[in-house]
């Protein structure tokens, strides 16, 4: 059985998930409407990544006998400036998240929950992963600066992305 801090915690959690899932969409969309549609479908897959993360803590309460209370979402962002500018909007965004996740593991190790602290190092691990696809994105995109061609090609590798694919081709 989940204590309640660390049902509160996950509550929250599943908020935020949500709420990455809403911001990812949002980039998608941005990107939708500079004709990247690469780009578009690298966020639009992970909107749905963020969707399957809030489910894994919706069933994980519930596996552990506790209530889901869904929360209220914030409004995301919705100009970003440039293609960098999203990506580094997304790993700011990351790296919240790993915040989140590491605060969630650091009360299960308090609690001394080791059910919980189980399910969170998958993820620790994934945080660890979503950190740097979008770090090299970020370097990527630095190397080719203003080149449009390089850009259409970078969209054209993202647009390639299989669900459930990270960006370097490793399952998630």
């Amino acid at each position: 059985m989940l204590t309640k801090s660390l049902e509160d915690l996950m509550n929250d959690q599943i908020a935020n998930e949500m709420f990455a899932s809403n911001q990812y969409l949002a980039m998608s969309a941005y990107f939708e409407d500079l004709s990247l549609p690469g780009f578009a479908r690298w966020f639009r897959l992970q909107a749905e990544e963020e969707r399957e993360h809030a489910m894994k803590f919706y069933d994980f309460i519930h596996d552990r006998n506790g209530r889901t209370r869904l929360q209220a979402i914030g409004q995301p962002l919705i100009e970003f400036g440039s293609p960098l500018g999203v990506f580094e909007k997304a790993l700011a965004h990351e790296q919240k998240v790993t915040a989140q996740i590491n605060n969630i593991y650091a009360t299960a190790v308090r609690e001394n929950d080791f059910a919980s602290q189980a399910f969170l190092n998958w993820f620790v691990t994934e945080q660890v992963e979503e950190e740097k696809n979008a770090q090299q994105l970020i370097d990527t995109l630095r190397l080719i600066g203003d080149r449009g061609d390089a850009l259409v090609m970078l969209d054209r590798e993202l647009g390639a992305r299989e669900p459930g694919q990270e960006q370097d081709g490793a399952e998630s």
